[in-house]
């Protein structure tokens, strides 16, 4: 009887079967296609980087001493000089000339000042005879030793006085003598060390004020970095930490260690406007032979990469698997049988692209690389 039933409803039972099968397969959960990446050992490195700058470790600027007239510079940037020698020369500038109401006002103050000088030289005349007869009469008693010190104190003062109103008179003199505009005596500029002019501020002749830069001299041969980093991250920087000097022009970084750290910081306004707090941290480089082959200059524009942490031999992850979970902590999707699941790890350094496994994942593990928010513990997954 149910061979005969299922021999007529044979057609009909498979269809509906065949039916039944294509539903299921459409609405099965198919797989997830998910990037993969692996927890792997091997070098690790966490580094900060900022732009540079390159500058001759000595160099020297060398100003006006005086006001005055400068000579032309004849020298070009690059050309070589030696310790002491000659770079300009800058004479006395020319005086103006008086007027000839100055010039009157000029002629009385001086008669009134050597009119002083008699006076004061008068009043010193009198002031030493005083003093001689007191120190006369004073074996005898007739005259105090108090009265002697007033009188030697007044000696003093009168000579004082007589030096300071001939000092007055010669200035004068000295101004009244030069009315017709001539010029001082000249300084020579010297070069203090040996080295090469790296730049001549002010090359033409003319006048000067004291102080003025005109020249730059320093040895390019002898190079350093300057970078300056915002002082959170200058505080994870040290002395004789590894630094590479990339971006300078040539296709290999240089290497460097650093040098020093400044103990101060500079307040700067950033492109977008921000206040920073910036210090300067000096790198020297490591190897002068390719230094020199490089041929960087003085203030020549570089990337500085210093090293503040890095381990060879490090349990790492990609960091992008990397995600934060509901409550902060890191997390990642661990490909098992097929299938993602969800796990909670921890992480200590962290770079570009690496992560330091510290706990929760073990070397060869396979981890889904930039997880969709749509997927789920448990999701079947097929990686890419």
């Amino acid at each position: 009887m149910m061979r005969r039933w299922l021999f007529r409803w044979r057609w009909p039972l498979l269809l509906a079967a065949l039916v039944v099968a294509g539903l299921v397969f459409a609405f099965w959960p198919r797989a997830a296609a998910v990037d993969a990446g692996a927890v792997s050992r091997g070098a690790m490195v966490v580094s900060v980087t900022d732009t540079a700058v390159t500058r001759a470790q000595e160099h020297y600027v060398v100003s006006a001493p005086v006001t005055g007239y400068l000579s032309r510079i004849e020298f070009d940037a690059g050309d070589a000089v030696g310790a002491g020698q000659e770079l300009a020369r800058l004479s006395g500038g020319p005086s103006a000339p008086l007027d000839p109401r100055s010039l009157a006002e000029g002629r009385a103050a001086l008669a009134s000042a050597q009119a002083t000088v008699g006076q004061a030289r008068a009043g010193l005349d009198l002031a030493r005879s005083d003093l001689a007869r007191a120190e006369a009469l004073a074996p005898r008693q007739f005259v105090s030793r108090a009265q002697v010190e007033a009188l030697r104190a007044r000696v003093l003062s009168g000579e004082a006085a007589l030096a300071q109103a001939r000092a007055e008179a010669v200035r004068l003199g000295a101004i009244l003598r030069q009315p017709d505009g001539s010029t001082g005596a000249s300084v020579t500029l010297r070069a203090p060390a040996a080295g090469r002019v790296l730049s001549v501020l002010n090359e033409s002749a003319g006048m000067v004020a004291e102080g003025t830069p005109i020249i730059t001299i320093g040895d390019p041969a002898e190079l350093e970095v300057v970078v300056d980093l915002l002082s959170r991250e200058a505080v994870q920087v040290h002395p004789g930490d590894r630094a590479l000097i990339t971006r300078w022009g040539g296709p290999d970084p240089l290497e460097g260690r650093v040098w020093r750290v400044e103990p101060f910081g500079q307040r700067e306004i950033s492109a977008l406007g921000v206040e920073e707090q910036r210090v300067n941290v000096i790198i020297r480089f490591a190897d002068p032979a390719r230094l020199a082959a490089a041929g960087l200059g003085h203030g020549f524009q570089v990337d500085a990469m210093i090293e503040r942490w890095r381990d060879d031999k490090a349990l790492r992850v990609p960091v992008g698997a990397l995600f934060r979970g509901p409550e902060g902590k890191w997390q990642v999707f661990v490909i098992e049988q097929g299938r993602a699941r969800l796990q909670t790890v921890s992480i200590g350094q962290i770079n570009e692209d690496w992560g330091e496994v510290r706990g929760g994942l073990g070397e060869g593990q396979r981890v889904v690389l930039n997880p969709a928010n749509t997927l789920r513990d448990g999701q079947r997954v097929s990686p890419r």
